[in-house]
Order: structure tokens, then C-alpha cells, then sequence
């Protein structure tokens, strides 16, 4: 990932506007939002990453925002830039769910916020639906295994204090893969007033939907439906440390 840093006092102007701004902004909000971020101490930004808005490339895209790969003093971090057109009037509800999660040690570290800006941890890893599909079908069964174990472990702990991240049936979104660990992202649809299904949700996304869980069979074999429905159920009921380690032992982990 090639980076090239540029100054915040550069996104006022175009193409970098267009992110800062986005989808579209007066300079009046683009000089506010400078001096938000003179606040935060971010120094500079990089346009480096997967997704691409325009010309420029960046880290991710979601319906609340658009985060780039930014310098806090000396740190690499990643920046998430609260859209414009976002129902979403600020940031600080996303932080302090952030700061929740980052309690039992799951998720991005938060650094700081503002209205406009959430300042976490930059992950440098790779989505899981992308790691796993870099396995080949031929990857290291004992690999693949302690990932998702260490994945399911993060959802526990979620479960246990109820909180509910909302999104994870799509895991190929939510989950990066580093050299060291794997950490769940992107909390924006995320509550503490539903039922929680974290647990419930990366199971049937990883064993029994289509994309991933094909791959994950050609890599080691994974128990039929039925059992891993029952286990499941189980945990539903009861979501113990006992019914989740059922459910571990079920799927071979």
C-alpha cells in the first residue's frame, strides 16, 4: 500500500474536498471541518486503500462515512469522516459504542472524536473473505481455524454485555485479518437495545452461508448444518460460557 501524506490544509482543496465533504460540501463546512481536526491533532492524511471514491483511493465506505488512512502526530490511524448526506448528526453516539467494545478489548482502539471525526486504530490486514479466498482452498486448516475461533471469542464478548453489532451476516465487511490478530470493525449499526446475535449472526455467515462457507469446507470439513443449527439453538437459549464451548467443540475448533 503505497502512502503519500498530505497535509489537512490541502482537503479544502479539490480532489481531496470530495472526501472531506462528502458528497458534497460549501467551504464554509470544508474550513470548519479543518479546524475540527487541528483540534483532534491530525496532521495529514493519506488517499491509500481498497475502495476507490473518484480518483482517490481510501480504506472504506460506509452509509455514515468514509474513512481514510490519516497521522496523528507521529501515528498512523484511521479516520472516519462523517458524510453529509448521513442520517446521523454526529459522531460521538458511534465513539462511545466504540468505547464499549474496546472495554473487553474487541474491536479498533479508539483514540479519539468530534462531531465529525472518529480517530481509531489503523488495522493493516486484509477482509476475512478476502484472506480466506488468499488461502486458496490449500491454506493451513490450524490457520483458518484460530481465526475464526478468536473471531467467535470477540462475539462472546459482545454477547455477554449485550451488545449487538448488526451487521456481522455480512462478515467479508466486518472482519480484518492482520499478521498478528483479527479484529471486528465498523460499529455504526450497532445497539445496546436489541437482542443480541453476534455469536448467532458469524456462525451461520462463516459455516452455512454460501460464500465463505464454501470456501471454508475446502479447507477443513465442517460439521452439517443440522449439528451446527442444534449447537446453535442451544446457544440461543442459554448463551453461557458452557453452550458456546459446545458450540466451539461442534465446529471443531
Amino acid at each position: 500500500m503505497t502512502q503519500h501524506f498530505i497535509s489537512i490544509k490541502k482537503l479544502a482543496q479539490e480532489p481531496y474536498s470530495t472526501i472531506l465533504g462528502y458528497p458534497k460540501s460549501t467551504k464554509r463546512q470544508l474550513n470548519s471541518r479543518i479546524k475540527e481536526l487541528e483540534k483532534l491533532k491530525i496532521k495529514s492524511v493519506s488517499f491509500t486503500g481498497p475502495t476507490t471514491i473518484g480518483k482517490l483511493e481510501i480504506l472504506g465506505k460506509g452509509y455514515v462515512g468514509i474513512v481514510v488512512l490519516a497521522k496523528l502526530g507521529n501515528k498512523q490511524v484511521a479516520l472516519k469522516i462523517r458524510r453529509l448526506d448521513s442520517q446521523r448528526n454526529e459522531m460521538k453516539t458511534e465513539a462511545k459504542l466504540l468505547k464499549m467494545v474496546n472495554s473487553v478489548n474487541v474491536g479498533p482502539k479508539l483514540f479519539d472524536y468530534s462531531k465529525n471525526f472518529v480517530v481509531m486504530e489503523f488495522l493493516d490486514g486484509e477482509k476475512i473473505g478476502n484472506w480466506i479466498e488468499s488461502l486458496g482452498g490449500r491454506g493451513s486448516s490450524k490457520k483458518l481455524k484460530s481465526t475464526i475461533k478468536s473471531v467467535l471469542e470477540d462475539c462472546f464478548k459482545l454477547d455477554q454485555i449485550g451488545f449487538d453489532h448488526g451487521e456481522l451476516s455480512s462478515i467479508s465487511k466486518h472482519v480484518i485479518v492482520g499478521d498478528k490478530k483479527s479484529t471486528i470493525i465498523d460499529f455504526e449499526s450497532s445497539s445496546t437495545k436489541r437482542r443480541v446475535s453476534n455469536v448467532t449472526s458469524i456462525t451461520q455467515a462463516i459455516f452455512i452461508g454460501s460464500g465463505i462457507g464454501k470456501q471454508v469446507q475446502k479447507i477443513y470439513k465442517i460439521p452439517s448444518k443440522e449439528k451446527i443449527i442444534n449447537a446453535l439453538r442451544t446457544y440461543k437459549q442459554d448463551q453461557s460460557q458452557d453452550s458456546f464451548d459446545n458450540l466451539l467443540k461442534i465446529l471443531k475448533l
